[in-house]
């Protein structure tokens, strides 16, 4: 069975300016762990959207998994950063593009 895809915007939050480099540090680990674990599918900042952090897809057994990832990601614990969790359908031409 394949994997679920979540896309999570990583929302700044009114301490965001204050990030120290230990936390940038400690959320990069955090992608480089859920790459090695298959979890990321890409991630990256978004330019010209200065309330938003970056975004990640992840692959995870359920909502429920990517929720728990979320909660685990450095900028959120820290408070720099909220998140916003979307289901996200993949379209293709496997699946004829969602039709």
């Amino acid at each position: 069975m394949e994997k679920s895809m979540y896309m999570i915007m990583l929302v700044k939050s009114k301490t965001y300016n204050k990030i120290t480099k230990k936390v940038v540090e400690e959320h990069v680990e955090n992608i480089r762990k859920l790459d090695e674990a298959g979890k990321l599918e890409i991630c990256g900042v978004l330019k010209g959207y200065p309330g938003v952090a970056g975004m990640y897809i992840l692959k995870a057994e359920g909502r429920e998994e990517a929720k728990k990832l979320c909660e685990q990601e450095p900028l959120v614990v820290g408070g720099y950063a909220t998140y916003q969790l979307m289901d996200f359908l993949i379209a293709n031409r496997e699946n004829h593009y969602l039709l």
